[in-house]
C-alpha cells in the first residue's frame, strides 16, 4: 500500500502562516485516505493500552476525575506508524525552515476515549518545562457525527473563553503552539480515537 510520507511545500507555508499569525490551525485530509485506514486499522485492533496518567518521570500519576483516556506509545514498529512518523519529521523540518523553531525530536501515542472518558482542560507544557514547543493531534474516529461527544475544545491564552470546538472527524488534523492554549476533551459518547504527539525543543 503507498502512503504520502512527506509534507508539501504549499501546506508546509500555509501551516506556518497559520501558526504565526494564530498559533494553531485545523486542517483535514492531509494525510491521504490509505494512510487514515491503515492508521485506523492499527488503534482500533489495540489491546495493549495503559491508563492515560498526568505529571512528569517519576511523578505522573493517574488521576480519573482529570483524565480518563487509554494510551500506547508510537514506536515506529508498525508500517503506518513509521509513515506517520516520516511525515511529522518532514512537518518538523519545515517548521524549523519556514518558522525557525528548534524542533528537535517528535513523540505521540495513540489516544483511545471510550463511552464517557474525557480530559479536563489543561496545557501541555509542564511547569519548569519548556520542551514542548508544538502539539499535533490527529483524528481517526470513524463516522463520527453531531451528539457523539469527544469534541476538542481549544481556549484563549488565559483560558477563559472557547475559540475553537474540534469534532474528533477522521481525517482531521489540529496543529498548536503548546504553551499559547488551554484545552480539554469533551467526554465521549462512542468510542474516540486520535494520535497526540508533542514537538519538543533541544
Amino acid at each position: 500500500m503507498s502512503f504520502m510520507h512527506e509534507i508539501t511545500k504549499t501546506l508546509s507555508v500555509k501551516i506556518a502562516d497559520k501558526l504565526a499569525t494564530d498559533g494553531y490551525i485545523i486542517i483535514n485530509e492531509i494525510l491521504g485516505v490509505n494512510l487514515e485506514k491503515a492508521l485506523y486499522s492499527r488503534i482500533s485492533h489495540l489491546e495493549n493500552l495503559s491508563e492515560g496518567k498526568i505529571g512528569r518521570g517519576m511523578n505522573r500519576q493517574k488521576i480519573e476525575k482529570i483524565r480518563s483516556d487509554k494510551t500506547l506509545w508510537l514506536e515506529g514498529n508498525e508500517e503506518s506508524e513509521k509513515e506517520y512518523l516520516a511525515w511529522m519529521e518532514s512537518l518538523q523540518v519545515s517548521m524549523n525552515q519556514e518558522l525557525y523553531m528548534g524542533l528537535a525530536e517528535y513523540e505521540a501515542h495513540f489516544s483511545h476515549y471510550e463511552k464517557g472518558a474525557f480530559y479536563q482542560k489543561h496545557v501541555d507544557v509542564l511547569k519548569g518545562s519548556n520542551k514542548r514547543l508544538l502539539t499535533t493531534v490527529f483524528y481517526l474516529t470513524a463516522d463520527w457525527k453531531e451528539g457523539d461527544g469527544g469534541e476538542l475544545l481549544i481556549y484563549d491564552e488565559e483560558g477563559i473563553n472557547v475559540i475553537k470546538k474540534v469534532p474528533p472527524r477522521m481525517g482531521t488534523m489540529v496543529i498548536f503552539l503548546s504553551d499559547k492554549f488551554p484545552h480539554e476533551v469533551l467526554a465521549s459518547k462512542i468510542d474516540r480515537y486520535s494520535i497526540a504527539g508533542w514537538f519538543k525543543g533541544s
